[in-house]
């Protein structure tokens, strides 16, 4: 009850964002790295959606061992069996059924009323469960759903064998004591509940999808379903980076286990990102650039001093390999002491680190934040005044 598996679908609700497009080599790469990254389950893509779909699911099922390898259907027979069929080669696998049940999405989209929808997940989970056991179904739509109807349809599901049940703020919408409170009422009011894993799937439409897991959590899903960077569709989907540190430093509150090589964070979205060609934003938290650089003097003064007055996280613990100290027209002695000392200047020399300082506070805009190449420059230009 304490363990929190981790579903990353990097690999395909990831890779579905807008401009995306990764190669066969691309994919596997991905996926090599986050079963290095100790993943319980890799979502691998959605097989009926084209060949090359189906050709990068078959080749993860054939690579990769150490992970559950699930992949996306749609709640039809000709998609169910073209995804056991690229599933066949992997060690663990499963298929992952959905179906629209929003009243907007039923109506607009599959132009169908709420008891076909119902008959058709129910019939289809059944038929899915024959060729596998590990069956999730997701509710798309679900914080936009009708609640006794999402009851209905659950409950119907887990009778069908539905051994994980989804619950997707697909678009967003929820706030996170909403998200909270809607598994909690399902997991009490379902009269099968606890015969099924609940899991989150929330997108960042508000910018409350790690939030939202987290929530989740809080409410009783016991999987979490994330991307590297949080890429996805429109906003994107809750950081895997930020859910599992989020749940190892505040492991006080959340009172859970998560089987992550957080170490590997660091490296796994580097790759994400080259391979995707989607740029992490400096000041994303964990893995940013940024996310523990320092360049305010106060700041640089208090971690040298003791990390922890500035840093919850031990960078060390996500294999953050970035300078810590940056040093701009903000930084104070005690930074410039500290990055000088990498230069073979004494940290006691105080003559040359004021005079270091001031020839930085006056540089350029475009020469911050100050480079090794630039520190050299100015050192020399020191030495040479006496």
């Amino acid at each position: 009850m304490n363990k929190i598996l981790i579903q990353d679908t990097t690999l395909r609700d990831g890779l579905q964002s807008p401009g995306i497009s990764v190669d066969l080599e691309g994919t596997l790469a991905i996926a090599k790295a986050l079963e290095d990254l100790n993943v319980d389950i890799i979502e691998a893509g959605f097989p009926a959606s084209g060949s090359d779909a189906f050709q990068s699911v078959n080749q993860i099922s054939h690579t990769i061992k150490h992970a559950t390898i699930r992949a996306l259907c749609r709640c039809l027979e000709k998609d169910i069996d073209v995804t056991a069929e690229a599933l066949a080669p992997a060690r663990s696998s499963s298929l992952f059924l959905f179906i629209a049940t929003s009243p907007i999405h039923m109506h607009h989209k599959l132009k169908k009323s709420a008891d076909t929808v119902y008959e058709q997940a129910v019939s289809m989970v059944h038929y899915a469960r024959r060729l596998n056991d590990n069956i999730v179904f997701a509710a798309e739509d679900a914080g936009r759903t009708n609640f006794d109807f999402l009851c209905r349809i659950i409950e119907g599901v887990i009778k069908a064998g539905a051994t994980t049940i989804t619950i997707p703020d697909t678009v967003g919408y929820l706030c996170p004591n909403e998200y909270k409170q809607l598994i909690e009422r399902l997991r009490t009011t379902i009269p099968n509940a606890d015969q099924a894993i609940f899991s989150t799937h929330c997108h960042d439409d508000l910018g409350m999808a790690v939030a939202n897991t987290l929530a989740g959590i809080e409410g009783g899903a016991r999987q979490v379903e994330c991307t590297i960077n949080g890429i996805g569709e429109r906003a994107g989907n809750a950081a895997l980076e930020e859910v599992v540190m989020a749940l190892k430093t505040r492991k006080d509150y959340y009172g859970v286990e998560v089987n992550i090589n957080t170490k590997k964070l660091c490296k796994t979205s580097k790759t994400v990102s080259q391979i995707t060609a989607y740029p992490t934003p400096k000041n994303k938290a964990i893995v940013g650039k940024n996310a523990f650089a320092h360049e305010s003097g106060i700041h640089q003064d208090g971690i040298l001093k003791n990390p922890h007055t500035y840093e919850i996280i031990d960078p060390n613990e996500v294999g953050w390999d970035y300078d810590r100290i940056i040093l701009g027209k903000r930084s104070g002695l005690a930074g410039t002491r500290h990055v000088l000392e990498q230069y073979g200047i004494d940290r006691y020399d105080d003559r040359i680190h004021k005079a270091f300082l001031n020839e930085i506070k006056n540089l350029p805009v475009r020469k911050l934040p100050v480079l090794p190449g630039t520190i050299n420059q100015i050192l020399e230009k020191i030495k040479k005044r006496g």
